[in-house]
């Protein structure tokens, strides 16, 4: 504790602006000092490695210590800091976005030493990556220690998360730019100013202990490159081959990565010890040059290697860094880019040195440059990183030549930030908006405060104020005289009359608390929660000038945040008004039922109603399609006017392809706040009673399934539900496009359970298949592994039935496992499935599905349609 006091000492005692440069040092300082210890510990250790391997069988000693090492890293990462797993990066950028992801002092522990264990290990990662995290994890750790806002925080993390890259790689400005051009997104004055101090003192103080981070073939200051005009072109070949080849490392780390998820059942210690086998094994085959990352990167930019080893270096590291990627080993991309880099770039200053007489070590460091910025997407980090290790003008044309070619050409072939779609696999999406602009600072006091605020008179006696306590839930009420705040009064003022000897005639401004902390209304949410936090309050008055306007308190704070969590910004502020239909088309009631479909996406819209039309035709429902159009809560929806002509478009396509299948079919266009207030609004007043939506099969909060509008809707909806996850041909897949191609619908997988649920869903199916033209149905019972009676009554019960309605065959498949979602999963991708139909029991599977278990293993292994049957709660 006694830290922890001192720093809040200084924290009393500094200005804020005199305290914020305080603080850029100190991170700046402890993130040098851990980069240090780090480099230190890789060096010590990987050259013992490499000294051992001499004597020493090589072929037996670096694949057992590659193992060894990779294991006791995934050991250490899997028991005590699961966030410490990979590169570290993406990890600080959801942080940064308001994600809720661990960094604090553990993270950054259980990294040092988890990187430590791998790069001496002999694993193809570099350190400059890890550095970031664990400096964002300890001045995330530093933040907690001295109280600061949510926007202050976050302009710790950044700056730690700088000056772990100036430390790693002695290059302040490339510290600052990569959290301005890929973590933050932020030029604030304040960011800037704290991340540049923060990345210039790790920089300094790691090349004043350490001496150069990051080692040349040459003495940069001795040597001097030349670059003329006929060259040009070959730079843009440079730059056009470093795009193709990082275009093609960032997708080979994601398809390897979704490839071991699926395919290799092992845990991470396992995972990365494999890793750490093959990585030795490739190391002893090769010459020794290849056993260590930093030799290799001086061989290669001293100019003097042959092109036969040159092409084998950027093929072994290439291959190397994606398998150690693939199986989420600690470690960083940076220094394997910058590798490929050298290597490619000087390929092509051979081939121009035949030509033209130039030098190869300009290509390797152009190449270096180029090939980093393509794969993180940071063109303008990789120039300055380059310029900042060579210190070479005659760079800087070559460099900007080369990166920002290959970066446009990465960018088209497969665009986006690789960390962010690393956090995608993980079921993390990050918004485009969401980075530079989270939730605490887009919001203000004025959308989520209460406007009617009941207030006390100071000239109010303490029996009256006692009273008003008794009469209300409210714990504290503000005191206004002529509509100005002049103080707030609590129940913990209330508690200290009897200790000041007051009685029941004295009056509230005996007690109150004068000059209140109050906000305005156009103060950003983090403002407000910072406060709350800072002085213990429950409540804060909102005013302009003394005026009170209204109040916010902690529990307006848990709604926005409860709102966030089930649907984004569009259901932050004022409660919601009622939805209001301003279209509609009506048919015949000519059916037993009813059955509600959203519609909302004119690519997925046409599979969504073939399979509700199916349904209606089996169970002579009546279908009802649903469009919803949102508008800002500050509207009221009957008063506002909005545009339906593509709405309408949608629904006559639907009205179509009912009447052609002889379906009766209503319409409706609903302005509203949400789209589930809508679904839930439309399902009682049209008495529906089956509601079939589209599931997206994950959503960027972790650990729930369910997106925005489908985990109200299940809850709260009476009817039956029914959840369909369209899926994916193979060819979407690789085009990356971002609407999912359906599977032609022919092979169905259904685990039966023997709930209520589970029959359901049989009962459902024949109306479902009627969808196929040659339906090949698999029925599956999952028992304990410890089961030895395997009562398969159910099964075969379940199975004649489909028969006798189908007239067709069904499989049986009794299985044994532990995990059902896993057995599920192994099944489908076994059989080639191209739906999973799974009954939803009320009090297991559901509970489940909502948390993020069943359907979201099957949702993330599985390519095909998945659909979520539940029966209406009664």
């Amino acid at each position: 504790m006694q830290p922890l006091a001192l720093l809040q000492s200084l924290q009393s005692l500094l200005r804020p602006k005199r305290l914020a440069i305080l603080e850029a040092v100190l991170i700046g300082l402890i993130a040098a000092l851990s980069a240090v210890l780090l480099r230190q510990a890789v060096v010590l250790l990987g050259g013992w490695r490499a000294q051992e391997s001499m004597p020493l069988p090589a072929w037996i000693l670096l694949p057992l210590i590659g193992a060894g090492s990779g294991f006791l890293a995934g050991f250490l990462i899997e028991r005590t800091g699961p966030e410490a797993a990979g590169s570290g990066i993406p990890q600080v950028k959801a942080a940064l976005a308001h994600v809720p992801i661990a960094l604090n002092l553990r993270v950054a522990v259980v990294k040092f030493l988890s990187t430590m264990l791998t790069l001496s290990g002999g694993f193809a990662l570099g350190r400059q990556g890890p550095t970031v995290q664990i400096g964002a994890a300890l001045a995330a750790q530093f933040s907690r220690w001295m109280p600061a806002s949510p926007d202050h925080q976050r302009q710790l993390i950044a700056a730690g998360a700088a000056a772990g890259l100036a430390a790693g790689f002695d290059a302040p400005i490339a510290g600052v730019m990569f959290v301005i051009e890929e973590l933050l997104q932020d030029v604030s004055s304040l960011t800037l100013g704290t991340a540049i101090l923060a990345s210039f003192t790790g920089g300094v103080i790691a090349r004043v202990l350490a001496g150069p981070n990051v080692t040349l073939g040459f003495n940069p200051l001795a040597h001097e490159t030349s670059f003329t005009l006929p060259e040009i072109p070959f730079f843009l070949l440079l730059g056009l081959l470093a795009g193709i080849f990082a275009a093609l490392f960032n997708r080979g780390v994601l398809v390897s990565l979704k490839w071991t998820r699926r395919n290799l059942r092992l845990s991470l210690p396992f995972k990365i010890a494999l890793a750490g086998l093959l990585s030795g094994i490739t190391a002893a085959a090769l010459p020794i040059v290849f056993r260590d990352s930093s030799t290799l990167q001086v061989f290669l930019t001293a100019g003097t290697a042959s092109w036969q080893l040159t092409a084998l270096a950027f093929v072994v590291q290439f291959c190397l860094t994606l398998l150690a990627c693939s199986m989420e080993t600690p470690g960083g991309l940076f220094v394997p880019s910058l590798i490929l880099g050298a290597a490619l770039g000087h390929l092509v200053g051979m081939a121009e040195n035949s030509l033209l007489g130039g030098e190869p070590v300009t290509y390797a460091l152009t190449g270096m440059g180029a090939f980093f910025g393509a794969v993180a997407k940071v063109p303008v980090t990789a120039i300055v990183i380059v310029f900042e290790m060579t210190t070479n003008f005659e760079l800087v044309l070559p460099l900007m030549i080369a990166s920002v070619t290959a970066y446009l050409v990465a960018e088209r072939l497969v665009p986006g930030s690789l960390y962010t779609q690393l956090l995608a696999l993980k079921g993390i999406q990050l918004e485009p908006d969401k980075i530079s602009d989270g939730l605490w600072a887009r919001l203000t006091a004025a959308d989520v405060m209460q406007q009617n605020v009941e207030t006390l008179t100071s000239q109010m006696t303490l029996d009256e104020a006692v009273q008003a306590f008794s009469r209300s839930h409210h714990r504290g009420f503000p005191v206004v005289e002529n509509g100005k705040l002049v103080g707030i009064v609590t129940l913990t003022d209330l508690d200290k009359v009897a200790q000041r000897y007051l009685s029941g005639a004295a009056f509230v401004k005996d007690i109150m608390t004068p000059r209140p902390i109050v906000v305005e209304p156009n103060d950003p949410l983090s403002q407000v929660l910072y406060l709350l936090s800072r002085y213990k309050l429950s409540r804060l008055p909102v005013t302009e000038g003394r005026r009170l306007v209204g109040i916010i308190t902690r529990s307006d704070i848990l709604r926005v945040e409860s709102d966030k969590l089930r649907g984004g910004s569009t259901r932050i502020g004022p409660v919601a008004e009622p939805s209001y239909v301003v279209y509609q088309t009506r048919s015949p009631a000519t059916g037993r039922g009813r059955l509600l479909l959203p519609l909302s996406n004119p690519q997925t819209a046409p599979s969504m109603l073939k399979l509700a039309i199916a349904i209606a035709q089996e169970r002579h429902y009546e279908l009802e399609c649903l469009q919803v159009m949102l508008v800002s809560r500050r509207r009221v929806p009957s008063e506002t006017e909005v545009n339906t002509t593509r709405s309408r478009r949608l629904l006559t396509q639907a009205i179509h392809q009912a009447k052609a299948a002889n379906v009766s079919i209503h319409t409706q266009i609903r302005v509203a706040h949400s789209i589930d207030q809508a679904i839930l609004e439309t399902l009682k007043d049209r008495h529906i009673d089956l509601l079939l939506m589209g599931w997206k099969g994950n959503t960027s909060t972790p650990g729930r399934i369910f997106g925005a509008v489908v985990d109200t809707v299940i809850r709260q909806a009476k009817c039956d539900v029914v959840l369909v996850k369209l899926g994916e041909e193979p060819a979407s897949r690789l085009l990356r496009s971002p609407v999912p191609t359906p599977h032609s619908l022919e092979r169905w997988l259904v685990p039966i359970a023997g709930g209520p649920n589970s029959q359901y869903a049989i009962k459902l199916l024949p109306a479902l298949v009627s969808v196929s033209r040659q339906p090949e149905i698999r029925l599956c019972q999952i028992f304990p592994s410890d089961d030895s009676t395997h009562n398969t009554h159910r099964l075969e019960e379940d199975a004649t039935f489909l028969r006798q309605r189908l007239q067709r065959s069904v499989t049986t498949l009794p299985i044994c496992a532990k995990s059902v979602s896993d057995a599920v999963v192994d099944v489908a991708q076994r059989d080639q499935c191209d739906v999973v139909v799974v009954g939803a029991s009320r009090e297991g599977l559901l509970q489940q599905a909502i948390q993020g278990n069943i359907p979201e293993a099957i949702a993330r292994h599985c390519h095909c349609t998945v659909i979520l049957v539940r029966k209406a709660i009664t």
